[in-house]
């Protein structure tokens, strides 16, 4: 078995055993292709990003797809109910990725921290150790401010996916003009709800550029 082969036969393994919560066999295995616990932080924030972006986008679009059904003129309903269930199904499975992101990265996170602390007693140097402690300091008042960053966002999930179920099953059961032009009222504070929940993704966003960074200069 070729040297890349058998690398991507390793990664398979360690997130098998990363999905199986076997976090330290998992580490262990990253480590053994010189994969250490910052370089797996830096991915984790990476796809935490990216699902991020990826999750504005969705939502953004599933909200085109809501005004454009309470500017109904007639067509066929069930066809514009099946749209908008799959913009609904869409936008439950990005932020179901967002979500997971998040969790890897704070576990991740607090893992490397809790290891460099450890790590500290080890040094026979004290200015060398003083100098990994303010370190240690800065990188996790940092990190505490991504995540925080990123569970403000999360929070603003769940109440727009509940409008737009709430909206999908009343449509679902009621395939008329009529049940239509009630969801206009809806509409607005949809617009609003997304609105607050994209501008809090990319302050997360930013954070999260900002710690990469950090963590790469590093």
């Amino acid at each position: 078995m070729s040297l890349s082969n058998r690398f991507i036969c390793a990664i398979i393994i360690a997130l098998s055993l990363a999905a199986s919560g076997c976090q330290s066999a998992y580490y262990k295995t990253m480590e053994s292709f010189g994969y250490h616990k910052r370089d797996i932080l830096v991915s984790n924030v990476e796809k935490a990003r990216e699902s991020q972006e990826e999750a504005s986008e969705q939502f953004k679009s599933a909200l085109e797809k809501f005004s454009a059904l309470t500017g109904f003129h007639g067509g066929d309903l069930q066809e514009i109910y099946e749209r908008l269930n799959d913009e609904y199904e869409r936008s439950e499975a990005a932020a179901s990725d967002v979500k997971k992101r998040i969790n890897a990265v704070e576990q991740v996170g607090n893992d490397l921290f809790e290891e460099w602390n450890d790590e500290l007693a080890q040094y026979t140097s004290s200015k060398l150790r003083n100098e990994s402690r303010v370190k240690l300091s800065k990188t996790k008042s940092k990190f505490k401010r991504l995540v925080a960053a990123m569970r403000k966002a999360e929070k603003k999930i769940d109440p727009v996916l509940n409008v737009f179920l709430d909206n999908v099953l009343y449509l679902k059961h009621n395939l008329n003009a009529q049940a239509i032009s009630s969801l206009k009222s809806e509409l607005d504070s949809l617009e609003g709800d997304i609105g607050r929940l994209v501008k809090e993704m990319q302050v997360s966003i930013a954070e999260a550029d900002a710690f990469i960074k950090e963590l790469k200069k590093n």
